[in-house]
């Protein structure tokens, strides 16, 4: 690994996304510039080929296994797998345990926190959040607001619907006065809240309480998709993940009805993400990796995300330079953090480009 140290200032020419210009670029510590720095030493990475911003995976799990939470050293395994595909910024969507330790680490993407799933008392994943009466959820969703945000600020993550075997279908988790008091109390404490949420019936609550994302978001059905942009939350769909509804369908025998609406939604949910992303309801790229899925998806995420039928620049842009200004952080702008990954090839032209990075620079540091 090659570090911008004092004394030493990295220079990159390329053209720059998304303005598409070419500029010489600077490195100077862990900040861009678009000035020669006169006064350092000049070190030279390469000329040509098209610079973007660091990729975004707005929804994955840093420090979370199948079967819960996992040793330090492997959830630091996570980040760099994800840093390697050019993922340097993630919203971490809930973990047993947050490792502050990332946020100082010069070779890891910048990761934005969200805490704790807050979840119903069985009615979630064991050993995956913290299991809630409707009572307490207020009062959690305040706490985990207060926590520190890493490089961004925080997220409070909810589980908004999931099975309820007396039932045997999905079903919401939470009244809706409780909702609207916990997002107002997190809200008040400085964070953001996104929710997981599956199915049709929980969406309204959680939209009239006024989440900010919503995550995975398979039962936003049309007559809600007006609701939805009213109240300015995006939606991370989790493409990927949705490909396993039949798998999750499979494994639940013992309750049909839920089974039966799982194979149901994996059906509609290309259509319906077309129709949020034709409402002009904002989108984001994440993964859901962590879990039960991989890390260094971000990619791939992408291409689904495109072969579902969303235009491949939009999906750039979500996965990108859009999506780091909604989670607070700039592209690439004077004085922006410097995260930056280079390609030989346009990925406007073509998103499968982004599968082979030629340079990848995460916080001033040159990785690849």
């Amino acid at each position: 690994m090659t570090s911008a140290v004092t004394g030493t200032a990295l220079h990159v020419r390329a053209v720059v996304l998304p303005d598409g210009e070419p500029h010489d670029v600077y490195v100077v510590e862990d900040r861009l510039t678009f000035d020669r720095p006169t006064y350092l030493d000049i070190e030279a990475l390469g000329s040509g080929g098209f610079m973007l911003p660091g990729l975004v995976d707005a929804h994955c799990h840093v420090g979370l296994a199948a079967e819960g939470g996992m040793p330090i050293d492997v959830a630091r395994e996570q980040a760099v797998t994800d840093r390697d595909t050019g993922a340097l910024l993630l919203r971490d969507a809930g973990v047993p345990q947050t490792y502050y330790e990332f946020d100082d680490d010069p070779e890891l993407p910048r990761i934005i926190h969200a805490g704790q799933h807050l979840a119903r008392t069985k009615r979630y994943l064991r050993n995956y959040g913290i299991e809630l009466e409707p009572e307490e959820l207020p009062g959690a969703a305040e706490e985990q607001a207060r926590r520190p945000g890493g490089h961004g600020a925080p997220w409070v993550k909810f589980v908004g619907d999931w099975i309820d075997r007396d039932l045997g279908d999905l079903a919401p988790c939470w009244p809706d006065d409780v909702l609207k008091e916990a997002v107002a109390r997190a809200h008040a404490a400085g964070a953001r809240v996104a929710v997981h949420v599956f199915g049709e019936e929980a969406l309204p609550g959680l939209i009239a309480a006024g989440v900010d994302s919503i995550e995975h978001g398979t039962g936003i059905t049309p007559d809600l998709i007006s609701d939805v942009a009213a109240a300015g939350a995006a939606v991370v769909p989790t493409v990927i993940n949705i490909g396993n509804f039949d798998k999750f369908a499979d494994q639940a025998t013992r309750y049909p009805v839920y089974a039966a609406r799982m194979r149901r939604l994996k059906q509609s949910a290309a259509q319906r993400l077309r129709d949020v992303f034709d409402a002009g309801i904002p989108l984001y790229v994440g993964t859901d990796a962590g879990g039960q899925l991989p890390h260094g998806i971000v990619v791939e995420e992408m291409l689904a995300m495109r072969d579902a039928g969303l235009p491949a620049l939009d999906v750039l842009a979500a996965g990108s330079w859009k999506a780091r200004e909604w989670l607070g952080l700039p592209g690439l702008v004077e004085g922006a953090p410097a995260d930056f990954v280079v390609y030989d090839d346009d990925p406007r032209a073509d998103i499968s480009v982004l599968r082979n990075p030629r340079r990848i620079v995460v916080r001033g540091n040159v990785v690849r």
